[in-house]
């Protein structure tokens, strides 16, 4: 359910973002790093919202892998402490039996 109120804000802004390219389809001047040139406000605008969802893909793509890591890492040390846990705990439970067993056998003063 929850993925689809994202999908259906996604298209929302889609939609948006398309009606406010469209109106302003007049030529500007965009300065770029090695110089100026013409381009219609409505590629200015659509090229602009594009690099910044690819940018923001990116850097949750990144945080996301780095937190599957770390998840990993965390699963592993988990098992290996739960290995060490039920290994002292069986041999715990061992020394036990084997401690009311010599107190069982022995004779009553």
């Amino acid at each position: 359910m929850k993925n689809q109120y994202a999908v259906i804000i996604a298209i929302i802004v889609v939609i948006l973002v398309a009606i406010f390219a469209v109106i302003n389809v007049d030529a500007v001047e965009v300065n770029y790093l090695f110089g100026t040139g013409q381009a219609p406000l409505v590629l200015v605008i659509l090229i602009s919202v594009l690099m910044g969802g690819i940018l923001t893909a990116s850097a949750g793509a990144i945080k996301m892998y780095q937190l599957q890591r770390e998840n990993k890492k965390l699963k592993t040390e988990l098992a290996q402490l739960k290995g060490k846990s039920n290994k002292g705990i069986s041999e715990s439970k061992a020394s036990t039996n084997k401690h009311h067993k010599e107190t069982k056998t022995q004779p009553k003063k």
